[in-house]
């Protein structure tokens, strides 16, 4: 390998560096993708040494332009991009790819190494975030730019994978973008032809340039010039294309050098030894290296290091100005980028009195959004076209459209994956966002919510129509099984709140979680709401509570249930008194939170001396087997529910106070044996 000052030659030598580091990981993990990384190198190393505004030495500084790997199996790329550019990476981490405790995990993960902007490797995922970290940064340039002052600015870029392409939630997501004018927002489609298991022909036909031409996107098509002058120019004119978000599709060559080129033996495993000498040799390095770094390579890629310094000591000057100019506006900046609250926000959280009557808790739910809305600027959200269901509009919270992002209510049509995903990527960018629909949708964006949890972010799911109580839409709309799902999801905490005042308490937990998100399972059928002085100010926090109990504080038997189903615990106990047994009831409008509380706690809630239980929720038993244990019953839905009114429905099923009271009294007798 010689080496040389020529500016075309110390191109190649960076970009080849991208990709020798890249394979030499892959290798030494004997795992991952060694092909993506080696085709879209120059792609990588253009954007991180020539187009990108980014600053290394402060990955965090907010006027960078943010990226997003779409096509997170090509993670090495990024890895050996961040290293080579001065990021907080070392040599070691690349040499520990996909080994317990690296910061360099098989897919790119968030808050897991600096300069990982979001986590991705579910297809389809990161051009989605990716339509939401544009739209935040339209929607916080409408809040903080002025004519004279412009803080808010960057550019979102991603790169997107034929698999990426094939997903459903990238088509969902970019035709809101079109619709939306994110004219910041910069995709590259790396149409290199082959996928995992075929070549792609095998799969796709269609033109998916025009299927974004359609969308209303700007979209070139360089083929597969990847000289990186050419990447430059196409990149820069894409940038000045505000009215539209833009596609470069780019043909880069899948294991690029090797035997393997443009084939699947490039893409999913590595290449080999013996591929890769003959790549190295291809490229002029020493084929008996590993992990080589050329000075000059590495020297021209930290030049990112005084760049990026150089850029931020502008920004800060025109941030300085702004403050200036807007001192009213700058404690509202700096908490979107610290994350932190308003201070007091959640000091006079609104009470409901005793109603038999009540209401239903989506609607107590949408008085939870004017409360926070009116302390928190920065809540903003939607529904996947069911506002008026979910309630989930901030009252003169103006709506957001292409050119007018100033507003509060988003407007996602029926795309509830992409409405996750967005949601998310606002939440990247600061803002306290949330997505509403029906519960039984929340499988269509599994993935994105899933994401939330494992990127740790406090995005806000508003599930409403949350059991067979929904009635006469029948079981296609009824969930059975989907509490269960969502509780199953590590770091998610799902909220079935039992009333207008536990409604409120969970809007109110929601919104001061850091590092978790939350998904509210509301009614739509009114619910008697609850004495406010019986329900504990920490009652999400701590997952459940006593309701009420025996006169004695010794129940015969302990009554617990969610939501709607609580109603019909305190009646069930109410028979069980006339009869002569007393009855604890428990609320438990979060299971997950009652999971991590105190050993102590669990059982001042949940005695074990008390070994007849009954818990009631008109859904799946999965999950609460832990609770009733070996003498208790649950009383729910082990099928599909059925369409009619939802009294008749609950009867239909035996979902009712008279069949948890004979339970109850079943379970006594199993424990006294």
């Amino acid at each position: 390998m010689t080496t040389t000052t020529d500016t075309r030659a110390l191109d190649e030598l960076a970009i080849n560096t991208i990709r020798t580091l890249s394979m030499d990981a892959v290798e030494k993990a004997n795992s991952g993708h060694p092909g993506a990384p080696m085709g879209l190198a120059p792609l990588a190393y253009v954007l991180y040494t020539r187009i990108m505004r980014h600053n290394p030495s402060n990955p965090d500084w907010p006027g960078r332009d943010r990226f997003v790997l779409s096509a997170g199996h090509a993670s090495m790329l990024l890895y050996s991009t961040l290293y080579l550019s001065g990021y907080p990476m070392t040599l070691d981490d690349l040499k520990n790819f996909r080994q317990v405790g690296s910061p360099t995990a098989g897919h790119p993960e968030r808050k897991y190494s600096p300069g990982i902007e979001a986590t991705t490797g579910p297809l389809g995922q990161g051009i989605a975030m990716s339509v939401g970290m544009a739209l935040g940064e339209r929607m916080l340039a409408a809040r903080f730019n002025d004519g004279d002052h412009e803080i808010v600015g960057n550019h979102t870029f991603t790169i997107a994978s034929d698999g990426d392409m094939q997903e459903g939630v990238a088509s969902e997501a970019s035709s809101l973008a079109a619709h939306l004018g994110l004219g910041r927002l910069i995709a590259f489609y790396d149409d290199n032809k082959i996928q995992l298991a075929s070549p792609v022909d095998e799969v796709m036909t269609e033109d998916v340039g025009k299927r974004y031409e359609a969308y209303g996107w700007h979209v070139v098509d360089i083929g597969d010039d990847m000289d990186p002058d050419n990447l430059e120019r196409v990149t820069r004119e894409a940038m000045e294309v505000e009215d539209r978000p833009s596609l470069i599709i780019v043909q880069s060559h899948i294991g690029y050098g090797s035997p393997k080129q443009d084939s699947i033996k490039a893409h999913g495993s590595p290449l080999g030894e013996d591929a890769i000498r003959e790549a190295k040799e291809f490229y002029g390095w020493d084929p008996d290296k590993t992990f080589e770094v050329p000075e000059e390579a590495l020297a021209h890629f930290r030049e990112a290091c005084d760049r990026g310094k150089q850029l931020e000591a502008e920004w800060n000057e025109k941030y300085e100005a702004w403050k200036d100019a807007h001192p009213d506006k700058v404690k509202l900046f700096e908490s979107l980028e610290s994350g932190e609250m308003p201070e007091g926000w959640d000091s006079d959280p609104p009470k409901f009195d005793a109603d038999e009557k009540g209401m239903a808790t989506r609607k107590a739910s949408g008085e939870a959004i004017q409360w926070a809305a009116s302390k928190i600027p920065t809540l903003v959200g939607g529904s996947a076209d069911l506002a008026s269901s979910n309630n989930t509009d901030i009252d003169d919270g103006g709506d957001v459209q292409k050119g007018e992002y100033g507003g509060r209510n988003l407007r996602f049509g029926v795309r509830e994956h992409a409405m996750g995903s967005i949601v998310n990527g606002l939440g990247l960018e600061g803002l306290r966002a949330f997505g509403g629909t029906f519960l039984t949708f929340s499988d269509y964006m599994r993935g994105a919510v899933r994401l939330s949890a494992l990127m740790k972010l406090p995005s806000i799911w508003i599930y409403t129509h949350d059991s067979i109580g929904l009635g006469e839409d029948g079981p296609t709309h009824q969930p059975v099984e989907h509490l269960a799902a969502l509780r199953a999801i590590p770091r998610l905490n799902v909220l079935r709140p039992a009333d207008a005042n536990e409604t409120v308490l969970g809007w109110r937990f929601a919104l001061n979680q850091t590092e978790a998100p939350t998904a509210f399972a509301l009614s739509r059928q009114n619910l008697p709401t609850i004495d406010p002085s019986k329900v504990p100010d920490d009652a999400i926090e701590r997952g459940a509570y006593v309701l009420q109990d025996a006169s004695d504080g010794k129940p015969d038997v302990i009554l617990i249930a969610t939501g709607s189903e609580v109603s019909l615990i305190v009646e069930a106990a109410a028979k069980l008194e006339a009869d002569g047994v007393k009855a604890r009831v428990v609320s438990m409008p979060c299971m997950d939170t009652f999971t991590h509380a105190d050993e102590a706690y669990q059982e001042e809630v949940l005695p074990a001396a008390c070994r007849a239980r009954v818990a009631v929720e008109a859904a799946s038993p999965l999950g609460w087997y832990r609770w009733v244990g070996d003498a208790g019953c649950f009383l729910g839905m082990e099928t599909f529910g059925e369409s009619g009114p939802a009294p008749e429905v609950y009867e239909h099923f035996g979902i009712t106070a008279e069949h948890a009271a004979e339970l109850a009294k079943q379970s006594i007798e199993k424990a006294s044996k």
